[in-house]
This record gives structure tokens, C-alpha cells and sequence, in this order.
């Protein structure tokens, strides 16, 4: 099977990384991301799948634009099966889904049509589901809008975070990409359309967005910890200084004053009242300084905070 891939960050690296290894698959080419400058020396940055693509040596696709010529030229030369698709980050144009002779099939993180878009994983944990899951599906040029192959689902645990949940996910996808695409190739497999009516939708995330306030319930600062937690992480404003948040729980204590006031600190963790239960940070870090613990915070801001 001629595969052409198109991904960017860890978790389509790893299917990447998974394709290459089986015999009947023949990566013809990645398509990625360019590269990004970096803040320090100016140097060029290569995106995770870009990593594996030099790693195993494979044909790198870099276009600025999806519909330069050269690069459409180039792509139409490889005669390709299938093109698979896992968070490239940009929608396809249509003469690129038409491309693979058998199908253009999206490795997307969630049950759809719910969570159809850019933050499918952030949602489900904001939202503080219970299960979320992958879907298998044929590409249309809607966005997430085309017929199911396959979906899987998951229970969301208890400690998922953004990155945890992302890596089960994964292993989830990678345990079911290759029936998948023997599947379809055989004829065994044939895409459901999704009920439209169902459909949530849910945008980019923004790094304004890790601004928390301690007003909100203490069970939505939680999840929104959890979905944050690689990017861009969860802060709080405390005279005047943005602190961001490392680790952080729920006590059980209901609130004892006005919902976002500073509530105590101790060797423990820095206490916080929301408009329902305490909250206790237990990790964090001052701008420009390192992560300190909540005894570490005690013992130099006890001062600061009270």
C-alpha cells in the first residue's frame, strides 16, 4: 500500500514512525509543516514528524502553499494508495483529496461528529467527559464533515491530562490503522455517514486562553488544568504578577470567603476560594523563575501571598 502522510506534532509522528515499520506499507512521501525559527540563535526548527521523515530518510514535503505548482507536481508523481492524515494543521484542497486511488482517510481524536476541528482533546477534558475515542474518516473538504471508517472509544481516566490522554489515544490508533487500511483496500469497510446534526465543533487554542479566574466552579479550573497542560499551561493573576500553575488539586472544603480570594498558605500548597469547593496549589512559577514547590513557596513568598 502507497502511502502519502501528512502530520505534524508527537502523536503523528508516532503513527508515522508505526507505518514505516510495517512490510505492507511504502511511505511515498510526509507532507509537514515548514519550519519555524526558533527564539534563541535563529535556528530552524523541525516539527516531530518532519524528525521521522529524516530519521527513516523518507521523501519531506515542506509547501508554504498547498496549491503551488511545483509541489502539486511533485505530489502527483508518487501514485499513492491512501493519503492519511493526523493534526497536518491545514485543510486540503479538494484536488489533493481526489489524489490516492483507494482513499484520503483522517486519524481525528474524538467520537465524531462531536469535537469536529482543531482542539478535540482539550475539549473532552474541559467538558470533563467521561469517554472520548478515535475516529477513522474518509476526508471531504468540510472540515470533519466526511463519512466514519471506524471509530474507537475510550474511557477518559480520572489523572488524564492533555498529554497522558494523548498518548493512550494514540497507541488506540496505531493498535487500529493498519485494519483499517487492509480494510479498505479489500473492500471490507464501507464509511457510514455522520448524523450532521450531532456535530459540536471546537477552535485552536490560544495562549490568551491560559488565563484562569478563580471565580469559576473548582471543577472546570481542574479540567481546564488537565486540558492545558502542555500548552500553553494555566496561570492566575496575583498582584499583578502571572503565576503559572505546575500542580494543582481540589480540597475537600467548601469555600470560606469570596469566590477567587486568596483562602491561606502553608507548607502544603497555596489555598484558593472558588464559588464552590477550596482549590490548593501545590507547584508553581513566578515569571522568569524556576518551578518551586509549595514549601518552597511557604518558606520565600508567605509574605507575598498573605
Amino acid at each position: 500500500m502507497n502511502i502519502l502522510f501528512a502530520g505534524s506534532p508527537k502523536s503523528a509522528s508516532r503513527i508515522l514512525k508505526y507505518l514505516v515499520g510495517v512490510d505492507d506499507t511504502n511511505i511515498k512521501g510526509v507532507l509537514t509543516k515548514p519550519d519555524k525559527r526558533g527564539k534563541r540563535g535563529n535556528e530552524l526548527l523541525h516539527c516531530e514528524v518532519a524528525k521521522v521523515a529524516n530519521g527513516h530518510n523518507l521523501k519531506l514535503l515542506k509547501p508554504i502553499s498547498l496549491n503551488d505548482k511545483g509541489f502539486r507536481d511533485d505530489v502527483a508523481s508518487l501514485d499513492i494508495d491512501f493519503l492519511i492524515v493526523a493534526a497536518y494543521g491545514k485543510l486540503l484542497p479538494e484536488w489533493l483529496l481526489r489524489l490516492p486511488k483507494i482513499m484520503p482517510v483522517n486519524v481525528h481524536f474524538s467520537l465524531l461528529p462531536l469535537y469536529r476541528g482543531a482542539s478535540p482533546i482539550q475539549s473532552s477534558l474541559i467538558n470533563g467527559d467521561d469517554q472520548t475515542g478515535v475516529s477513522f474518516m474518509q476526508m471531504t473538504s468540510g472540515l470533519d464533515e466526511g463519512p466514519i471508517i471506524l471509530s474507537k472509544s475510550m474511557k477518559i481516566n480520572k489523572d488524564d491530562n492533555k498529554v497522558l490522554l494523548e498518548e493512550r489515544l494514540t497507541d488506540l490508533a496505531i493498535e487500529n490503522i493498519l485494519k483499517v487500511l487492509v480494510s479498505l483496500k479489500e473492500g471490507l469497510m464501507n464509511p457510514i455517514e455522520q448524523d450532521h446534526s450531532q456535530a459540536s465543533y471546537c477552535n485552536k487554542i490560544l495562549k490568551a486562553e491560559s488565563l484562569t479566574d478563580f471565580k469559576d466552579s473548582a471543577t472546570n479550573i481542574i479540567n481546564k488544568f488537565k486540558a492545558y497542560f502542555e500548552w500553553p499551561g494555566l496561570s492566575f493573576i496575583f498582584k499583578e504578577n502571572r503565576i503559572k500553575i505546575h500542580e494543582i488539586s481540589i480540597v475537600n472544603e467548601k469555600s470560606s470567603g469570596a469566590a477567587g480570594s486568596f483562602n491561606r498558605i502553608d507548607s502544603s500548597g497555596i489555598y484558593f476560594n472558588t464559588c464552590d469547593y477550596i482549590i490548593v496549589i501545590t507547584y508553581l512559577q513566578f515569571p522568569n523563575k524556576n518551578i518551586i514547590s509549595s514549601l518552597d513557596a511557604f518558606n520565600s513568598y508567605q509574605s507575598f501571598f498573605e
